[in-house]
């Protein structure tokens, strides 16, 4: 059994997501949420699935003598991010190589990098005129978004569907897959 820390800065729909799926698995499960807002809905939603829970501001997010014990109190074995939005400091992503896995709103290399997240991904494939989006989880790396791709899923965007509808294309996406690429993950380790 592996555990895993999801970490998520907003609504937590994802985390509620991982934390449900992993309930009754074999290979892992949701041992601790962390996110860098108190006011974060996945905290709460973490709770009140009975899944303990940490604030990691910037402060100490980026202070390896409060991440690392917390994250070894829990036996952490695998990091999974799910909407958060701060970088994750290098000395995590050495101490969790090819343990740390992102995903991203797009189709990766596109619409990557510093600032690219949530809807701003969807105005640009929206202005791009595109008529595909996506999903991609990658492993996290010390460049933003430049981590190796493991998995992408793609769904067909209209000219009418407004950015909002492409947010909701891709957020379906990313409900039914990124579990199974967990857990896929999960059998490797």
């Amino acid at each position: 059994m592996t555990n895993i820390a999801v970490f998520a800065s907003g609504n937590g729909s994802n985390c509620e997501n991982l934390i449900r799926y992993f309930s009754n698995s074999s290979l892992g499960r949701v041992a601790l949420v962390v996110s860098n807002r108190a006011t974060s809905l996945a905290i709460q939603r973490a709770e009140r699935l009975g899944v303990d829970t940490a604030i990691a501001g910037r402060e100490q997010l980026y202070n390896p003598d409060f991440m690392l014990p917390l994250l070894e109190k829990h036996s952490v074995k695998l990091i999974v991010l799910a909407g958060f939005l701060p970088i994750i400091p290098d000395y995590l992503i050495e101490k969790y190589p090819m343990r740390i896995v992102n995903i991203h709103p797009s189709l990766l290399p596109k619409y990557g990098g510093k600032g690219m997240w949530g809807h701003h991904v969807h105005e640009a494939v929206k202005a791009a005129g595109d008529n595909i989006t996506g999903m991609t989880v990658h492993y996290v790396s010390p460049v933003c978004d430049g981590g190796d791709i493991i998995a992408q899923f793609s769904v067909a965007i209209s000219p009418d569907d407004s950015v909002d509808d492409i947010a909701e294309k891709e957020h379906c996406l990313e409900m039914k897959h990124y579990p199974k690429v967990v857990e896929e993950i999960l059998e490797k380790i």
